[in-house]
């Protein structure tokens, strides 16, 4: 399903679209496009993407075919969604000790939409940390 969303090819693609997003949430799967993980993620993106369009836009980048932001934002994991907004990183505190990023798919849509709304409202008022509506401190395990 990962084709159906729009795939970010090169570093410069990356940085417009993070760019020119005027008024909506960023959101930027980073992964291995052939990952099982990701393939999870991607398709609870494309089973919202219509539902979250007026507030954020979804793209996927494959690390292994841009590498470029794999040592900046310490793209390590098999599945990383990052979240910007007006060419500004937004951090999410989740309850992991990791506000940087989420670095596992989440399967829920509603949980994922919520998610995106809190940092949509919370970046429009200029705030670069937002708190997650739900504490996944003891749900996934490291």
């Amino acid at each position: 399903m990962a084709y159906l969303l729009p795939h970010l090819h090169s570093g410069w693609e990356v940085d417009q679209a993070i760019l020119t997003a005027e008024d909506r949430v960023v959101v930027i799967r980073f992964g291995k496009d052939k990952d099982t993980t990701c393939m999870i993620q991607d398709e609870v993106f494309m089973s919202i993407a219509e539902k979250v369009k007026n507030f954020a836009v979804l793209y996927l980048v494959d690390i292994e075919q841009v590498p470029d932001f794999n040592g900046m934002y310490e793209l390590y994991d098999a599945c990383t969604t990052m979240f910007f907004y007006r060419n500004k990183h937004i951090m999410v505190d989740l309850g992991t000790g990791n506000n940087n990023k989420i670095n596992w798919a989440l399967t829920d849509k509603q949980e994922m939409i919520d998610i995106i709304e809190m940092v949509y409202r919370g970046a429009r008022k200029g705030r670069g940390l937002v708190v997650s509506p739900k504490d996944y401190s003891t749900k996934y395990r490291y």
